[in-house]
């Protein structure tokens, strides 16, 4: 896709293309330091008529429509370039060969997993297209300007820079607008800050300069939802230029990257294809220099050697296990896009995830009271659990019978707006977050819901900082009252000059504030029996500031083990939020994510130049009050420290980062269609703790993979260096072309899927992130590869040249041979399977692989006494001594040889342990 960029950048009229003030530090004020005044100035509109639409005409057509543009690259396009690969053009080479030898069905199986990959690429990329159109469709289609002096409701598309846009609860915020007004206004920012609770929003000036987007009160910004009461403001960025369109630009920038599975395989695959091409040619040129054979007869054994070396059934077998990998993770509840991002999880060693939602519940909830008789918890987490108040010892109080406990419950079912109900099993808030806790509490200590006798209320205003309502309660009214602690004990000292326990409120509001949580101070006041409106002037008269209460998003209860057995498995859980650093801290050390824990937040990142994040990206556990493209800015960093990251996200302001990552996770229920479009793997149950099943079936795979890389190199190899053997020695090959394509297509569709029913092997989650640069293969392996294929195929030469020698036909002794390469095969599988000697209590632990063998064993008695099959594959009917002793003896020499060498290899990795302790 393709962003059809403006040709002039609109932030302020000015110069077009200055920085308005939301990245850096321009040299002007930045939008949220600017008086009215000022505003005007710079934007050139009147700040209470608007612009007239002649103005307004000339900027639409300078600086272009109010939208976020995209063009879509044809599918046709799309489809093609997902050949544009060198292992596509290994493997189509590798097909045209087969088929040449008319080797159809390993032409077929070829053919079809470049077909498939190519659509597995297709609609990936068609996925990140359907995202960047959600964004789009993200802006509002009309909203209220005042243009020549009159309020229009007008298409938002020709909204520009300088109009005067009106605002209302329900409206969707047209573009980014500083406030100039702002009528008790609340704004739901969660597209891009990720926050639930709807942020207040003032009109005065922030004198900061650098102000975290979260932080900025005066602002509304395009795509975010107003909640309650109204305001009006100019507007100082449309279209791409908006945050909403920076979001989108960033996605757009971000490229897809190969998985680091396909990397390695990649590399791998050149490799070998050359190696055995080099070879190849070399052999064919030493025989037409020695004259060996003769010419058609040594192409014919040059092109065998090629096809019978090539391990064609690797990508087969390779896309074969990644999808049983994704299909065990469909069943966990992980529904996995791409078949290589299975892998990519376990060598993944960061995750970086969303605290709201995703390591917390999302469901605000008390958990401390604090009243002048005493602290106290509330347990239970979250909005359906029954709980209890307890004290500092854990012991539930009878809180009926304390007046503060009893009053402060009442005050908090009689204040509160918000309601629940159940919706696909979970309740649904419907209300404030702040009064969702209330609600919370009432129900969870009283079992009911609240009643609530109102007769005239106060609504809440950031203005003031707290809410009142007048109640009916048996024969007296009461004027209850909620809010800022600060806010109700300047109310009480107003009527009480000489209140004396200020400080004592505000030390523990202190230490509540601490620990990230949000307090609300919760008072009451007897009125006169016929009061029938709240008099603001009047609260604080024999005012009694009963209590007050901690709310925090809790964290998941399930989340805490996750995170510790992640870390045990060396990855690192990093906290990636919108929400305040203290807040964030807070949750992060009750989850126990790490040792001494440092936050740091999004305006502090942007002092750092990019080294200087780079050099210290890992000190930092927490990252608060951080932008979409902060995000972005810490997965590259992480990246570039040589980190394989995992972005868990749900919103439109996570879409970036997750495409960035090495492998994004999107939530599946309460995740936007651009994270889910933007991500690689969708947690279909929202669940955090599925990431870590994630991560142990992704090793999984990693080994199952590896296992069956390293099985079909020595005997693919093997085959082919019989071919080198006869050649050398100038005698007749022990196998026919047609044969040794019978040992690949039997093995591709049999006994090299045997690994993928292979169990996880003990301590795969002790061992830490595999190193992505050591490649598939280690020393050893290669040593390993080298050998056995030496082994295969000396004893498979040594066997037909002796009994050849005692005067065996050419035909009986070359389907001896082929059996001994079976058997080979066979016996060897049994040494791969695990790190356990073979003969061990884990011998029948993958009961597949013996159904395998039984296949393949079938397969053989067919090619051998099959008479049309002899015919084709110029076997002979062989006695069982000849056709199936001594290919069994051969095999279980195989076996002896690479079992010794595996009980080497365990003492001296044992050795090696001890040493290191």
């Amino acid at each position: 896709m393709i962003l059809l960029m403006q040709e002039e950048q609109q932030t302020h009229l000015i110069e077009p293309g200055e920085d308005s003030g939301d990245d850096g530090a321009p040299s002007q004020k930045q939008n949220w330091q600017e008086s009215s005044t000022q505003l005007g100035q710079r934007y050139q509109t009147d700040t209470t008529d608007g612009l007239s639409t002649e103005e307004a005409e000339k900027r639409l057509k300078k600086f272009g429509k109010n939208e976020l543009k995209v063009k879509k690259k044809s599918n046709w396009i799309l489809f093609f370039k997902q050949f544009n690969n060198s292992i596509v053009y290994i493997l189509a080479i590798t097909a045209i060969v087969t088929l040449l030898m008319r080797h159809y069905p390993d032409s077929i199986v070829i053919g079809a997993v470049i077909i498939a990959n190519a659509f597995v690429g297709f609609f990936q990329e068609v996925s990140a297209d359907n995202a960047l159109s959600k964004i789009q469709e993200l802006l509002v289609a009309e909203s209220f300007v005042i243009r020549d002096g009159q309020r229009k409701l007008m298409d938002a598309k020709e909204i520009v820079v300088g109009d005067i846009v009106s605002l209302e609860a329900g409206d969707s915020v047209p573009a980014d607008i500083r406030l100039l007004a702002a009528d008790n206004l609340k704004i739901q920012e969660s597209t891009l800050t990720g926050e639930t609770n709807s942020v207040d929003k003032i009109e005065e000036p922030i004198a900061k300069e650098n102000v975290p987007l979260a932080e900025r009160a005066n602002m509304a910004f395009a795509a975010t939802a107003v909640t309650s009461g109204s305001g009006m403001g100019v507007v100082v960025a449309t279209g791409m230029q908006s945050q909403i369109g920076k979001i989108q630009s960033d996605v757009i920038k971000v490229k897809n990257k190969s998985t680091p599975l396909m990397k390695n395989l990649n590399r791998l695959g050149i490799t070998l294809s050359l190696a055995i091409v080099a070879i190849a040619v070399a052999l064919f040129l030493l025989g037409m220099h020695l004259k060996i054979y003769s010419l058609p007869t040594l192409t014919v054994a040059i092109i065998t050697l090629v096809v019978g070396s090539m391990p064609e059934g690797m990508p087969a077998s390779v896309s074969v296990v990644l999808a049983m990998g994704t299909r065990k993770l469909t069943g966990k509840n992980a529904i996995v896009k791409t078949l290589p991002a299975v892998e990519t999880l376990g060598a993944v060693d960061i995750v970086n995830t969303d605290k709201t939602g995703t390591l917390t519940k999302n469901e605000m909830t008390v958990t401390d009271i604090v009243t002048l008789n005493g602290e106290y918890t509330v347990s239970g987490v979250g909005y359906a659990a029954a709980g209890q108040i307890l004290d500092t010892t854990g012991t539930a109080v009878a809180w009926k019978n304390d007046d503060s406990l009893d009053k402060l419950i009442k005050i908090a079912g009689q204040t509160t707006d918000a309601s629940f109900h159940l919706e696909d099993g979970a309740w649904v808030l419907t209300g404030e977050p702040t009064d969702g806790a209330l609600t919370g509490l009432y129900h969870k200590i009283t079992g009911k819901d609240p009643e609530v006798f109102e007769i005239d209320s106060l609504p809440f205003d950031s203005a003031f900082r707290y809410s009142a309502r007048l109640v009916q309660d048996t024969n007296q009214r009461y004027l209850m009252v909620k809010g800022a602690p600060q806010t109700l004990l300047n109310k009480v000292k107003k009527f009480n000059p000489n209140f004396e326990g200020e400080k004592q409120w505000l030390d523990k509001v202190v230490k509540l504030s601490k620990q990230g949580k949000r307090v609300v101070g919760l008072g009451m006041q007897k009125v006169a029996a016929d009061e029938e409106l709240v008099d603001p002037a009047k609260i604080g008269d024999l005012f009694e500031l009963v209590g007050i209460v901690g709310i925090i998003d809790p964290p998941r209860e399930e989340v805490k083990d996750a995170i510790k057995q992640l870390r045990y498995a060396g990855v690192k859980v990093k906290m990636i939020t919108g929400d305040d650093p203290n807040t964030a801290l807070a949750i992060a050390n009750q989850l126990e994510m790490g040792e001494n824990l440092k936050a740091v937040t999004g305006p502090e990142l942007d002092k750092m130049s990019e080294q200087e994040l780079i050099d210290n990206i890992d000190k930092y556990t927490v990252f608060a009050r951080t932008t979409p493209s902060d995000k972005l800015k810490i997965v590259k960093a992480q990246q570039q420290r040589q980190h394989v990251v995992s972005m868990t996200g749900d919103g439109v302001n996570d879409a970036p980062a997750l495409k960035q990552a090495d492998i994004g996770v999107a939530m599946g229920i309460k995740g936007t269609d651009v994270a889910k479009g933007s991500a690689d793997m969708v947690l279909a149950d929202d669940n955090f703790t599925t990431v870590l099943s994630a991560v142990k079936e992704g090793r999984l795979v990693f080994d199952n993979i590896r296992k069956t890389i390293r099985f079909l190199l020595p005997t693919s190899f093997a085959e082919g260096l019989i071919v080198v053997f006869s050649i050398l020695l100038d005698q007749t090959m022990p196998l026919y072309p047609t044969q040794l394509l019978w040992i690949n297509m039997v093995s591709a569709l049999t006994i090299q899927f045997a690994f993928i029913f292979e169990p996880a092997e003990n301590g795969i989650m002790t061992r830490g992130p595999r190193n992505i640069s050591q490649g598939i293969l280690t020393k050893f392996d290669i040593v390993e590869i080298a050998y056995v294929s030496i082994l295969i195929a000396s004893l498979g030469m040594i066997v037909y040249n002796g009994m050849t020698a005692l005067g065996m036909s050419h035909v009986i002794g070359s389907t001896m041979t082929l059996n001994i390469i079976i058997f080979g095969k066979i016996f060897y599988l049994f040494n791969m399977r695990n790190n356990h000697l073979v003969f061990s209590k884990y011998f029948f632990q993958n009961k597949i692989a013996f159904y395998i063998i039984d296949i393949l064993l079938l397969l053989q008695v067919g090619i051998i006494y099959l008479p049309f099959m002899q015919e084709i594959f110029h076997t002979g009917s062989i006695n069982f001594v000849y056709g199936w002793i001594i290919p069994s003896i051969t095999g279980l020499i195989v076996l002896i040889v690479t079992e010794l060498v595996k009980i080497a290899r365990l003492a001296y990795s044992k050795k090696a342990s001890k040493s290191k302790i």
